[in-house]
């Protein structure tokens, strides 16, 4: 057994990558970084300013990030509606209001994020600002990235969310007139009240996971035992043979005499009357 020492723990290398990325783009937009978080070797959140959004995209943009892979915006606010996987028939447990905006931190309710990709160096950044409760707009993306004008089109249909400078803003999944926003927390998704979340359901076993029993030989009944050919089951009671098939009614056999005699009478009288033998010619003897 070897002698156990107190050397210290090694710890994790670091990721000059990603340390690098968050130094340049400081550079760039200089106290606008509001803050960050990096798992080494993992990946990368970044919060800034809400009017350094575009400025921000336009930085990652000449660092490298060439590919937008999605925009859209979360509602941090906890749903007073409770979880969807929860049991109705239950009672509602205790739920927290307290709004926490994850990695980075955050002010609002609502925030928009981004990620966006720099495909040489095979590195991702995510990207989110704050988006004033009192005014939900933040600047488009549209002109840096061709990709974000999609994704602010629907952010803005399910979140209420505006973004400055875009061309065209109509809804692309809801009517014109719909009212509210399905995607924030406080819209009430009206099925999950009238029927629970399919997760939650008893579901009945598989028939393969409780296989049925063959019912016993005995327990069959003596019709099932019967033969192709319409014998009766060995044991049956003589009552159980088919029947004999039924005769033509009356109507449609022909019609018979009752009396013999009559019917011989009937015959002789319908028959042609016989024809008389020729006379025996002369010298005939």
């Amino acid at each position: 057994m070897s002698e156990t020492t107190d050397s210290p723990v090694a710890e994790l290398p670091g990721d000059g990558l990603r340390e690098g990325i968050v130094d340049e783009l400081r550079r760039q937009i200089g106290d606008a970084l509001v803050d960050h978080v990096l798992k080494p070797q993992d990946d990368l959140w970044i919060r800034v300013r809400t009017d350094a959004w575009e400025a921000t995209g336009r930085a990652l943009r000449s660092m490298g990030f060439e590919y937008f892979c999605y925009l859209s915006a979360i509602d941090w606010k906890p749903s007073p509606w409770g979880r969807g996987e929860e049991d109705p028939t239950e009672p509602p447990p205790e739920r927290s209001t307290e709004i926490k905006q994850g990695y980075a931190g955050g002010e609002t309710r609502f925030q928009v994020l981004a990620r966006v990709v720099d495909p040489r160096r095979h590195v991702g950044v995510t990207l989110k600002a704050d988006v004033p409760d009192d005014a939900l707009s933040i600047a488009s993306w549209h002109a840096v990235y061709l990709g974000a004008n999609w994704h602010e089109r629907e952010t803005h249909e399910m979140f209420g969310i505006s973004f400055d400078g875009h061309p065209d803003l109509r809804n692309m999944y809801l009517p014109t007139g719909f009212e509210g926003y399905p995607l924030r927390k406080d819209f009430p998704l009206l099925a999950r009240h009238v029927k629970p979340w399919p997760g939650i359901v008893d579901v009945e076993p598989m028939p393969a996971e409780e296989p049925e029993e063959a019912p016993a030989a005995e327990e069959a009944p003596a019709a099932e035992a019967a033969t192709a050919e319409g014998a009766p089951a060995e044991g049956a009671p003589a009552e159980t043979a088919p029947e004999a098939a039924p005769l033509p009614e009356a109507a449609e056999a022909p019609e018979q005499a009752a009396d013999p005699a009559d019917a011989t009478a009937e015959t002789a009288a319908d028959a042609p009357d016989p024809e008389p033998a020729p006379a025996p010619e002369e010298g005939e003897s």
